[in-house]
């Protein structure tokens, strides 16, 4: 596996996994199977874990750094996890990690270089079949995998995601603001689900925009007032999802979780135990392609703790609840 391809301005790389040396934390115990011991050939894998190591998506949408550490933090928690009938480790590869150089100067037009060759590493590594996680970075990558997927499966994606932000500014300079927007302008999306916006943090263009394009969104007060519920608005997604001709994929942006470390952290939002469930649920409808788990941004030792096994959670949550995984368990 080539671990040294480089973006057209060098200012992203890629980075394979026995390159990135993250393999140092990993502690073994006689008589337990962790899954750092049973990482797979990417040939062989029905999950690819893709670690995304930038923060110049969100710096370009006005937020604060430590994206680029997210990736690093699951690694040191979901290498220690347990291998079971489950979630069987040799299912799984972690395939790499694409990285911003260091030092980087951020510019406007970075945005745009990095979802060229972030597409261009999914396009090489990832077949049509296996199922894509890619874990940390700026919500702007959801570009890059929807464009992807979009054209291994030859058809557009449905995309479900629980976040305060719906990420559908204007078509203006590329950031974490604007993925989805530019996605559905480019033909790549179907319909876009979006659970648990928050209206002070929405602007009207982008509301009016949602609502042009018809897609589905609620709101996170209406979840305070109890006039709706994140369960059945789950369980509606979910039909409709079932309902449709096009494969999905689920995004989770970590600053929608309560006082998690993010670009964009929150002391109001979703508690882990309800964001589970959702990628549970959803986890389990044949024709999910991929998960997204961006802007986690640990600056700090407990922080990377907290967001280390947060992310771990809802990986192991994924892959144990995938339909591929059921065949596995079944077959062992």
């Amino acid at each position: 596996m080539c671990g040294h391809m480089k973006s057209k301005h060098q200012n992203f790389h890629f980075i394979s996994w026995p390159e990135l040396g993250y393999q140092q934390f990993l502690s073994k115990r006689n008589g337990e199977q962790r899954l750092g011991e049973k990482n797979v050939d990417v040939k062989q894998a029905q999950f690819v874990i893709l670690g995304i190591e930038e923060s110049v998506g969100p710096r370009n949408n006005l937020g604060e750094a430590g994206a680029e550490n997210g990736f690093k933090a699951f690694c040191a928690k979901f290498l220690n996890m347990q291998s079971t009938n489950t979630l069987v480790g040799d299912t799984v590869c972690l395939l790499g990690a694409v990285k911003s150089s260091d030092n980087l100067v951020i510019r406007p037009d970075m945005v745009e270089e990095l979802d060229d060759f972030a597409t261009k590493v999914i396009d090489r590594f990832i077949s049509p079949e296996q199922v894509l996680i890619v874990v940390g970075g700026g919500h702007n990558n959801a570009f890059s995998i929807i464009n992807s997927k979009r054209k291994s499966l030859n058809c557009r994606l449905n995309v479900v995601n629980l976040d305060a932000h719906a990420d559908y500014r204007a078509l203006e300079t590329r950031h974490s603001g604007n993925p989805f927007s530019y996605a559905n302008d480019k033909g790549l999306m179907g319909k876009y689900f979006v659970l648990g916006l928050h209206h002070r943090y929405n602007n009207v263009a982008t509301l009016n925009g949602l609502l042009r394009d018809q897609h589905y969104f609620t709101f996170f007060e209406d979840y305070i007032d109890r006039s709706r519920s994140l369960y059945e608005d789950i369980d509606f997604v979910a039909t409709e999802l079932t309902a449709s001709d096009l494969p999905f994929g689920i995004e989770l942006d970590m600053d929608a979780i309560e006082n998690m470390p993010s670009s964009a952290v929150s002391s109001s939002g979703w508690s882990m135990m309800q964001a589970r469930y959702y990628v549970r649920k959803l986890s389990r409808i044949q024709g999910c392609v991929y998960l997204h788990l961006p802007e986690a941004a640990p600056r700090n030792e407990v922080e990377m703790l907290l967001v280390g096994k947060a992310l771990s959670y809802l990986v192991s949550d994924f892959i144990s609840c995938h339909p591929f995984s059921n065949f596995k368990r079944l077959s062992t």
